[in-house]
Protein backbone atom coordinates (compact mmCIF):
# COMPACT_ATOMS: atom_id res chain seq x y z
CA UNK A 1 0.00 0.00 0.00
CA UNK A 2 1.41 3.38 -1.00
CA UNK A 3 1.10 6.60 0.95
CA UNK A 4 1.34 8.98 -1.99
CA UNK A 5 -1.07 11.92 -2.03
CA UNK A 6 -3.92 11.59 -4.50
CA UNK A 7 -3.12 13.49 -7.72
CA UNK A 8 -5.33 16.28 -9.01
CA UNK A 9 -6.33 17.19 -12.57
CA UNK A 10 -3.44 19.08 -14.13
CA UNK A 11 -0.73 17.19 -12.25
CA UNK A 12 2.07 15.70 -14.34
CA UNK A 13 3.17 12.28 -13.12
CA UNK A 14 5.80 9.62 -13.96
CA UNK A 15 3.88 6.67 -15.39
CA UNK A 16 4.25 3.30 -17.12
CA UNK A 17 1.49 4.11 -19.61
CA UNK A 18 0.14 0.85 -21.08
CA UNK A 19 0.19 -0.04 -24.76
CA UNK A 20 -3.53 0.22 -25.41
CA UNK A 21 -5.82 -1.68 -25.55
CA UNK A 22 -3.78 -3.94 -23.25
CA UNK A 23 -3.75 -2.94 -19.62
CA UNK A 24 -0.25 -4.15 -18.73
CA UNK A 25 2.15 -1.39 -17.65
CA UNK A 26 4.32 -0.14 -20.50
CA UNK A 27 8.04 -0.95 -20.29
CA UNK A 28 9.23 2.67 -20.34
CA UNK A 29 8.15 5.28 -17.80
CA UNK A 30 7.03 8.60 -19.25
CA UNK A 31 5.22 11.76 -18.20
CA UNK A 32 1.46 11.55 -18.01
CA UNK A 33 -1.06 14.33 -17.53
CA UNK A 34 -3.71 13.68 -14.90
CA UNK A 35 -7.16 14.54 -16.23
CA UNK A 36 -9.11 13.14 -13.30
CA UNK A 37 -8.88 11.06 -10.15
CA UNK A 38 -11.64 9.09 -8.43
CA UNK A 39 -11.45 7.65 -4.95
CA UNK A 40 -13.11 4.22 -4.93
CA UNK A 41 -13.49 1.65 -2.20
CA UNK A 42 -10.56 -0.35 -3.63
CA UNK A 43 -8.33 2.70 -4.12
CA UNK A 44 -7.74 5.70 -6.35
CA UNK A 45 -8.20 5.46 -10.13
CA UNK A 46 -6.48 8.11 -12.27
CA UNK A 47 -7.33 9.16 -15.84
CA UNK A 48 -4.03 9.85 -17.62
CA UNK A 49 -3.18 11.39 -21.00
CA UNK A 50 -0.16 9.88 -22.77
CA UNK A 51 2.99 11.99 -22.85
CA UNK A 52 6.08 11.65 -25.06
CA UNK A 53 9.22 13.58 -25.92
CA UNK A 54 9.36 11.98 -29.39
CA UNK A 55 8.36 13.88 -32.57
CA UNK A 56 7.38 17.00 -30.62
CA UNK A 57 7.79 19.21 -33.71
CA UNK A 58 4.80 17.57 -35.41
CA UNK A 59 1.61 17.84 -33.42
CA UNK A 60 -1.38 15.80 -34.48
CA UNK A 61 -5.01 16.49 -33.77
CA UNK A 62 -5.65 16.08 -30.03
CA UNK A 63 -2.06 16.84 -28.97
CA UNK A 64 -0.50 19.86 -27.30
CA UNK A 65 3.11 20.67 -26.44
CA UNK A 66 4.98 21.95 -23.40
CA UNK A 67 8.25 23.39 -24.74
CA UNK A 68 11.20 24.83 -22.82
CA UNK A 69 11.72 27.42 -25.57
CA UNK A 70 8.08 28.34 -26.25
CA UNK A 71 6.66 28.02 -22.72
CA UNK A 72 9.54 28.55 -20.23
CA UNK A 73 7.34 29.15 -17.15
CA UNK A 74 5.01 26.27 -18.03
CA UNK A 75 7.95 23.97 -18.73
CA UNK A 76 9.51 24.73 -15.36
CA UNK A 77 6.23 24.25 -13.47
CA UNK A 78 5.64 20.91 -15.27
CA UNK A 79 8.90 19.46 -13.92
CA UNK A 80 9.83 18.06 -17.32
CA UNK A 81 13.34 17.21 -18.55
CA UNK A 82 12.48 17.39 -22.27
CA UNK A 83 9.94 19.11 -24.49
CA UNK A 84 6.87 16.90 -24.15
CA UNK A 85 3.60 16.56 -26.00
CA UNK A 86 0.45 15.12 -24.47
CA UNK A 87 -2.10 13.22 -26.52
CA UNK A 88 -5.68 13.64 -25.33
CA UNK A 89 -6.70 10.95 -27.81
CA UNK A 90 -4.69 8.37 -25.82
CA UNK A 91 -6.15 8.10 -22.36
CA UNK A 92 -6.02 5.35 -19.76
CA UNK A 93 -7.72 4.80 -16.42
CA UNK A 94 -5.11 3.36 -14.11
CA UNK A 95 -4.96 2.44 -10.44
CA UNK A 96 -2.81 4.91 -8.48
CA UNK A 97 -0.30 2.22 -7.56
CA UNK A 98 3.37 1.28 -7.83
CA UNK A 99 2.44 -1.03 -10.70
CA UNK A 100 1.84 1.94 -13.03
CA UNK A 101 3.44 4.91 -11.28
CA UNK A 102 7.01 5.46 -10.09
CA UNK A 103 9.07 8.16 -8.42
CA UNK A 104 10.83 10.02 -11.28
CA UNK A 105 14.64 9.77 -11.62
CA UNK A 106 15.04 13.36 -10.40
CA UNK A 107 12.23 13.82 -7.87
CA UNK A 108 10.86 17.30 -7.41
CA UNK A 109 11.78 19.08 -4.19
CA UNK A 110 8.15 20.21 -4.12
CA UNK A 111 6.61 16.72 -4.26
CA UNK A 112 9.37 14.54 -2.80
CA UNK A 113 9.30 10.74 -3.15
CA UNK A 114 6.10 10.35 -5.15
CA UNK A 115 5.29 10.13 -8.89
CA UNK A 116 4.21 13.76 -9.18
CA UNK A 117 6.65 15.79 -11.27
CA UNK A 118 4.85 19.11 -11.59
CA UNK A 119 1.64 20.60 -12.88
CA UNK A 120 0.10 22.18 -15.93
CA UNK A 121 0.51 25.96 -16.11
CA UNK A 122 -2.70 27.97 -16.50
CA UNK A 123 -1.30 29.53 -19.70
CA UNK A 124 -1.68 26.14 -21.44
CA UNK A 125 -5.38 25.67 -20.66
CA UNK A 126 -6.38 27.03 -24.08
CA UNK A 127 -4.08 24.48 -25.79
CA UNK A 128 -5.43 21.69 -23.57
CA UNK A 129 -9.03 22.60 -24.35
CA UNK A 130 -8.30 22.82 -28.09
CA UNK A 131 -6.65 19.38 -28.00
CA UNK A 132 -9.63 18.00 -26.09
CA UNK A 133 -12.09 19.54 -28.58
CA UNK A 134 -10.13 17.99 -31.48
CA UNK A 135 -10.68 14.52 -30.00
CA UNK A 136 -14.44 15.10 -30.01
CA UNK A 137 -14.67 15.69 -33.78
Amino acid sequence: MIAWPTPSPGDIVWCHFPFLPASLPGPKPRPGLVLGARVLEEGVVVTIAYGTSQRVRSLRSGEFLISKELHPAAYKLAGLSYDTKFDLGRLAELPWSERYFKVPPNPSSTYGQCPMMGSLHASLMKALLAAHAATRK
